[in-house]
């Protein structure tokens, strides 16, 4: 009768171990998923980014050094090799589309132009799908935190090689109020 009790803990410990290796793993395939969902909008942006410095050159070819950040953000995405580079040259690529699109504002045949307006569109549509994965990949990592800091995780995790993740963190420019001014304009 021992033996069976004994056998019985034995069982209920080892179905309880592979619960907790399981829910591990499961949570660390979805925060790996909510990272490729990242990375596949910033490869579309990455691949509309030609077309729209092709059109504001057409305009405003003098402005080299706006062109050369976006150049680099891109060769920066290429070649990034894991999550904390990729989102280094993902705010990189953020701050110089938005130097690319303050050069639009002194430009009004730019603004003006069919194919500048379509493409500032589906950027800004794909811009709202990285911010969704981004929000995504956070509450991933989340859970997978969580769970791997807790116990009974934590017990599991070290042996397993599993350490904590970090978010993505919106970068210092964009937490920067824009200044809006209600003043009269001066003729």
């Amino acid at each position: 009768m021992t033996t069976i009790i004994v056998l019985a803990i034995l069982a209920a410990l080892i179905l309880f171990a592979i619960n907790v290796y399981n829910r591990i793993i499961t949570l660390e395939n979805r925060y790996q998923n909510a990272w490729s969902q990242i990375d596949v909008q910033l490869k579309r942006r990455a691949d509309l980014v030609p077309n729209l410095v092709e059109t504001v050159k057409g305009y405003a070819a003098h402005e080299k050094e706006v062109f050369d950040n976006v150049g680099k953000a891109r060769a920066a995405m290429a070649g990034a090799k894991n999550v904390d580079q990729s989102a280094e040259a993902a705010n990189m690529m953020t701050a110089a589309l938005g130097r690319l699109f303050a050069i639009s504002e002194a430009y009004p045949e730019l603004k003006a132009n069919e194919n500048f307006r379509v493409l500032q569109e589906e950027l800004s549509s794909i811009e709202n799908k990285i911010a969704y994965a981004r929000q995504f990949y956070n509450d991933a990592v989340l859970q997978f935190n969580t769970v791997i800091t807790t116990v009974p995780g934590v017990f599991f995790a070290g042996p397993m090689g599993k350490t904590k993740h970090v978010y993505l963190e919106v970068p210092e420019p964009d937490k920067e109020l824009p200044t809006v001014s209600f003043g009269a304009a001066t003729a």
